[in-house]
């Protein structure tokens, strides 16, 4: 499975963006997905996951209430509505993605996915 993220870009503090996760290769749509983010002189940290089937998500602590993450339950393909944009949430976002037959099984920690995109650059400016 090969993961493409986009939709970053420049923000304001307060602003909203979309991002969107595209796998092609292998279709079947068994995936858990997840975002993930790093900032300059930080370790990779998590953002936001949701099952194959859509129906169990979690969100990062710090963000909680400002995203919204969703997915195409067709296919392994994800979307992460952010709100409110922060200047601390300038980062490059990943997404990833990990094939599982359960369907509510949903995974934060980087080491449990198996496939990652290239990230999509997000700066929030004050």
């Amino acid at each position: 499975v090969q993961l493409q993220a986009s939709g970053g870009g420049l923000v304001q503090a307060g602003g909203s963006l979309r991002l969107s996760c595209a796998a092609s290769g292998r279709t079947s749509s068994k995936y858990a997905m997840g975002w993930f983010r790093q900032s300059p002189g930080k370790e990779r940290e998590f953002v936001a996951t949701v099952s194959w089937t859509g129906s169990n998500t979690k969100y990062a602590d710090s963000m909680k209430g400002r995203l919204t993450i969703s997915r195409d339950s067709a296919m392994p393909q994800a979307y992460l509505q952010m709100n409110s944009l922060k200047p601390e949430d300038t980062a490059v976002y990943y997404c990833a993605a990990r094939y599982t037959p359960s369907s509510r099984a949903y995974y934060y920690a980087s080491g449990d996915y198996t496939y990652w995109g290239q990230g999509t650059l997000v700066t929030v400016s004050s």
